[in-house]
Formats: structure tokens, C-alpha cells, sequence
């Protein structure tokens, strides 16, 4: 049982975002914007001092919102109740960046991606936590001020309930209507691996 007053597991307050080109750094400033500690990570410093620019010219009266920068993924999901990677809409780098969160992440720590074309299903497969594994296809970053867009947010069957509630609230407090839809895509990956296995 939970102790009155302490996070739930599975309570998001920290967000890494895992690359600081023009859609993660947006996305970060919004998560800013929105309350949330983030932690903005990039291998290259010109994209996290364009954020720190970016963040200096912020309005931020109304949020409790706080930016810090790193320049390691270890660095970046320490203490992450979330990691939303920005690389490229790939299998290879997506399975790359996953695995590495996954290694380096604390165990509560849920695993985001950004994937117009990717079966969430097969990157869940490929980590330790795929009851913590989602994908967002959608407008991430813009939407109008009145009407926030939509979000589908896709899981594999395997999804804790708890952390598709959560992930729900985060997207919705980013101004999202959200959603939720289980893997609609093959998952490539498994397919070839019970071929395999027959």
C-alpha cells in the first residue's frame, strides 16, 4: 500500500527527452510549460543551447516548470518517471535509443516514442519493461490554443493498465485529447522471430 502523500509509481513529475533537434526541444518547452521537471538530452551542444535560449525567452510565471540540460542519456533518465526519445523514425535507431533508456533508466521509468510507422509491440519486445512501452502518433508539439489535437496513444498487449493511465494524463495535460488504441501495427519483429522458432 501506497503511504499518504508519496508518488505513485507510476506518477509522472520528470521527463527526459532524448533529443534536442527542433521537434524534442518543442516538446520539452511544452512539458516546461505544463509543471514538469525536464531534463533535455543531446550530443550536440548547439541544440541545447539553442533550448536554453529558447527557455530564457519563456513566460513562465504561471509554471512550476524547470529545464536542465545533459549530454548523456545516462544523464538525462537518472531519475525520469519518462523518457520520450526524439531520434529518427527508424527501427534501427528507435531499437537502439530504447535499449539504452532501458539499461540506464531507473525499473519505474516509462519508455515514449514519437512513431508514425513503428509497431510499439516490436520495440516493447526488445526491453525489460514492456508493460511500460508506448507510442504517440500525432501533433506532439502544436495544436491551437483552444483546441488541443489528438493523440492516438498505442500499446502492446502486454501494457500495465496503470502506466496507460498515467501516460494518458501526461498527454492530456499537455493540452493532447487522447486517444488510447492497442497495436494496430504487424510487429515485424516478433513475426520473424515464431517463424524462426518453427
Amino acid at each position: 500500500m501506497q503511504p499518504v502523500g508519496s508518488p505513485s509509481p507510476f506518477e509522472i513529475r520528470t521527463v527526459a527527452v532524448i533529443g534536442a533537434g527542433t521537434a524534442g526541444r518543442s516538446f520539452a518547452l511544452a512539458c516546461v510549460a505544463a509543471g514538469f521537471h525536464v531534463v533535455l538530452e543531446d550530443v550536440m551542444p548547439a541544440n541545447l543551447r539553442r533550448a536554453e535560449a529558447d527557455f530564457a525567452e519563456m513566460d513562465l510565471r504561471e509554471s512550476q516548470g524547470r529545464l536542465d540540460l545533459a549530454l548523456t542519456v545516462e544523464d538525462a533518465v537518472r531519475e525520469a518517471d519518462i523518457a520520450v526519445d526524439f531520434v529518427p523514425d527508424e527501427l534501427e535507431s528507435k531499437l537502439e535509443i530504447f535499449s539504452m533508456i532501458d539499461r540506464m533508466a531507473p525499473p519505474k521509468t516509462i519508455l515514449c516514442t514519437p512513431s508514425d510507422a513503428l509497431s510499439i509491440t516490436d520495440l516493447a519486445s526488445c526491453v525489460y519493461r514492456p508493460e511500460r512501452c508506448f507510442a504517440v502518433r500525432g501533433d506532439l508539439m502544436g495544436g491551437d490554443a483552444g483546441v488541443g489535437p489528438m493523440v492516438r496513444l498505442l500499446y502492446p498487449i502486454s501494457a500495465d493498465s496503470r502506466a496507460l493511465t498515467a501516460m494518458g494524463g501526461f498527454l492530456r495535460s499537455l493540452g493532447r485529447n487522447v486517444q488510447n488504441e492497442p497495436d494496430p501495427d504487424v510487429p515485424v519483429l516478433m513475426k520473424n522471430q515464431i517463424s524462426t522458432a518453427l
